[in-house]
């Protein structure tokens, strides 16, 4: 559905990556890890044809993604990036709405489904109560809910995610994890950069490892989801811990700072 076909991106004096190429299939759940700066919110910029690479092509369903016009893209592929650039106007139900501009007849012409849509979302989110407090006046973590009920109104089949559990507490970490799990299942592809390790391992059942430097490892948990890899990763070490059949990894207690 989703493939990057030899990309290669980075800045004036950096290669960030290099010769990437990774298809993204129908009902898998990708995991991007790797440290900061590595490029990993840069490869989801290409992916959703924000930006152009340096090398290579993205392509959506055998099309280049910039190909697209925005309007259309957007009902395909749903983004959630880490930062906002601006204040957001209106209610967190007016906010909500906006994703499903891609599929309204015109600017905010929303339809019955539509308003059905986005307070189905509100809820599922547990914004009811919230729905038209400004979204300004919202809290970090509502916000963040906020953000997601937009993106899963939007109903797209590619997700692209960046650090999606930031500002929430934890049964709402679930809660996201979850639906995304449930999305994928129903056909969709999921691509989200995470840190947590644990909820990685959870979760995600492919890995693109990106060390920032142009070298990637991409593949199946079972191929390189390992102590050794992560490891080299992150320039620290990791330790598997065993919970019933799953296999999760966590920083070595004592390892002293790696930087």
């Amino acid at each position: 559905m989703l493939r990057a076909d030899g990309l290669g991106a980075g800045y004036p004096g950096r290669k960030l990556l290099q010769d990437l190429s990774v298809e993204f299939t129908a009902g898998s759940v990708w995991g991007i890890l790797g440290r900061n700066g590595s490029g990993k919110s840069t490869l989801l910029n290409l992916l959703a044809g924000l930006r152009g690479p340096d090398r290579g092509e993205v392509l959506l369903e055998g099309q280049p993604v910039r190909s697209f016009g925005r309007r259309a893209l957007a009902a395909k592929v749903g983004i959630l990036f880490q930062e906002e650039t601006a204040e957001f106007w209106g209610s967190a139900r007016d906010y909500v709405q906006l994703g499903r501009h891609p599929h309204a007849e015109g600017a905010f012409a929303w339809s019955a489904a539509d308003e059905q849509i986005a307070d189905s979302e509100l809820e599922r989110q547990h914004l009811g109560a919230l729905s038209w407090r400004p979204y300004a006046s919202l809290s970090g973590g509502e916000r963040q809910r906020t953000r997601a009920a937009a993106l899963f109104a939007q109903r797209p089949r590619v997700f692209l995610v960046d650090e999606p559990l930031q500002h929430l507490d934890l049964p709402h970490q679930v809660l996201l994890l979850e639906r995304l799990a449930a999305e994928a299942r129903a056909g969709a592809v999921i691509v989200m950069v995470l840190h947590d390790l644990v909820f990685a391992g959870r979760y995600c059942d492919h890995f693109l490892l990106l060390h920032g430097d142009g070298r990637f490892e991409a593949g199946a948990r079972e191929q390189v989801f390992d102590a050794e890899r992560l490891g080299a990763l992150y320039g620290f070490p990791v330790e598997p811990a065993l919970l019933g059949d799953e296999r999760l990894f966590l920083p070595r207690a004592g390892a002293g700072p790696h930087v």
